[in-house]
């Protein structure tokens, strides 16, 4: 489960950006995960309740934002938000695309005190 790596490598982002503002604590994390990311939101959410006990986050609230995949044809150069995970583009029909959105995790924002 590499969910929990990525909480503690989150955590000591968090842990780095309190000490290098002068903050105290963290009092919100935001991260956005794309669907094709490879992470389990409930499983993420579960493993920062475990491991922000005793920690500058033991009372932030973590919200996970879920993004869809994002594509671009590169034919017509359309941009579309996948309903379906079908990589084809709806306005031409072709299937030379990029993925532009949607296969990563990011923090977003912090709120510290």
């Amino acid at each position: 489960m590499h969910e929990y790596s990525i909480v503690q490598a989150l955590l000591d982002s968090c842990e780095a950006q309190v000490e290098s503002n002068d903050a105290t604590s963290v009092s919100k994390v935001v991260v956005k995960i794309g669907v094709m990311s490879g992470v389990e939101p409930d499983l993420l959410q579960t493993a920062f309740d475990t491991f922000k006990e005793k920690t500058v986050c033991e009372n932030a609230e973590f919200i996970i934002n879920t993004q869809k995949v994002v594509i671009e044809c590169n034919e017509c150069k359309t941009q579309k938000t996948l309903e379906d995970l079908e990589y084809k583009c709806d306005n031409c029909g072709s299937v030379n695309i990029n993925v532009i959105d949607g296969e990563d995790m990011y923090l977003m924002s912090l709120e510290l005190e």
